[in-house]
Formats: C-alpha cells, sequence, structure tokens
C-alpha cells in the first residue's frame, strides 16, 4: 500500500465528488508499457479465458448433455461450476483472494451457515406443507361429489 501513497493528501478526493477516484487522477501506472503494467494486463487476461472456459463447459453442458445425463447430476455440475466462478469472482475482482486467511473465514462461514439457513428453512417448510396436505383433519373438510352438487 504504501507504494500507492502520494505525497500530497489525496483525502479531499475522497470527500464530496468521488469522480475524480475514478477518472484516472489516482492512476499507478503512467507508461502502458511498463513491467507492472503488462503484468496486470496479463493478470486480466488469464482472468478473462478461466471465467471464460467455465462459462462455456455451463453451455456445453446445457445445451448437449443434459437431456443425456441425470437431472440431478447435471445441477450438481451447473451448481459446481457457479460456486467455482463465484468464488474466483469474489477472490480476484474483489480482492479477497489477497486478505488474510482469518479474514477470509470470517467472511466464508457466515455464508455457508446463510446458505444452511435457507436450505433447513426450504426443507422444514416442505415437510410441514406435506404434512399439513396429508393430514387426516384436512381429509374430512375437503369438499366431497356429493356437497359440491348442492
Amino acid at each position: 500500500m504504501s507504494a500507492h501513497n502520494h505525497s500530497d493528501s489525496i483525502q479531499h478526493l475522497y470527500e464530496g465528488d468521488q469522480s475524480k477516484l475514478y477518472s484516472g487522477v489516482l492512476s499507478h501506472h503512467s507508461d502502458i508499457n511498463s513491467t507492472e503494467s503488462r503484468a496486470q494486463i496479463k493478470k486480466i487476461w488469464k482472468v478473462f479465458w478461466i471465467l471464460l472456459v467455465i462459462t462455456v463447459v455451463e453451455v456445453v453442458i446445457g445445451m448437449f448433455f443434459s437431456h443425456a445425463i441425470p437431472k440431478g447430476l447435471v445441477n450438481f455440475f451447473f451448481l459446481a461450476l457457479t460456486i467455482l466462478k463465484a468464488g474466483y469472482i469474489v477472490a480476484i475482482f474483489m480482492h479477497l483472494g489477497d486478505e488474510v486467511k482469518s479474514f477470509i473465514s470470517t467472511v466464508l462461514i457466515p455464508l455457508f451457515l446463510f446458505v444452511w439457513f435457507i436450505i433447513a428453512f426450504l426443507a422444514d417448510g416442505s415437510f410441514w406443507l406435506k404434512c399439513n396436505n396429508n393430514s387426516p383433519a384436512r381429509a374430512d373438510k375437503a369438499p366431497t361429489a356429493t356437497h359440491a352438487k348442492h
């Protein structure tokens, strides 16, 4: 981070109109042919190709193999590839891959608990809906054909 600090204060750029932050005022690379710029461009292309390959695999599975493979397996492939892509995007574009492992776990553990929470409540709701629809009390109150005609 110290390499990105300027001698003059840049606090004024963070207050009020923040468009200066993204307009090139704080550009880190003045020479596009520098080694640092070339490394960044190489990294961006690597990310592009990895995400493209994962997306192409998803499209090919969906278009050509989804009818030949059992639906549960297709769903598993899509879920796994989506999680892989989302994790890679978070690691690269949200810079979570550069963070300390303890910080990553403070983000990921609540995320997994939240996903588990949603799955658990959907399963519980489905169970109680099934129990409610199959209960003997509901069967007695259901309209019969004789009641519907009168």
